[in-house]
């Protein structure tokens, strides 16, 4: 990798190559007379490598700050999801519970309310 292909005068040319190739950002050289700028250019084959590399390595550091890394990872992830999945489903039955509830608790004071009405108890 590196300013192989970029053109003498700092200037990027933006025409395709029979090689595909990636022009990525431009980066300033303090040593250059006028802080002339050059662009980087790599096949796009290698670029993508790159980036799937380095997706790779911060999955496996974002995994490892969570400290879901190592040979257990995978158990412990499906544990994970099966906790949430047991709450989501806690939280379900709470509320239909409490909705069952609440119907019961109507419908007895609305027959309480005709057995008064109606004078059965007295």
């Amino acid at each position: 990798m590196g300013t192989g292909n970029a053109p003498e005068n700092g200037s990027a040319s933006l025409t395709p190559t029979t090689d595909a190739h990636i022009l990525l950002t431009p980066f300033v050289d303090e040593n250059m007379k006028g802080g002339k700028r050059e662009f980087v250019r790599m096949p796009e084959t290698e670029f993508e490598e790159i980036l799937a590399r380095a997706a790779e390595q911060g999955a496996r550091r974002a995994l490892a700050d969570v400290g879901l890394d190592g040979h257990d990872a995978a158990t412990d992830i499906r544990d994970l999801r099966t906790l949430l999945a047991a709450i989501r489903e806690a939280r379900r039955t709470a509320l239909q519970t409490f909705v069952r509830l609440l119907v019961t608790a109507t419908l007895l004071a609305l027959m309480a309310g005709m057995a008064v009405r109606m004078k059965f108890f007295g």
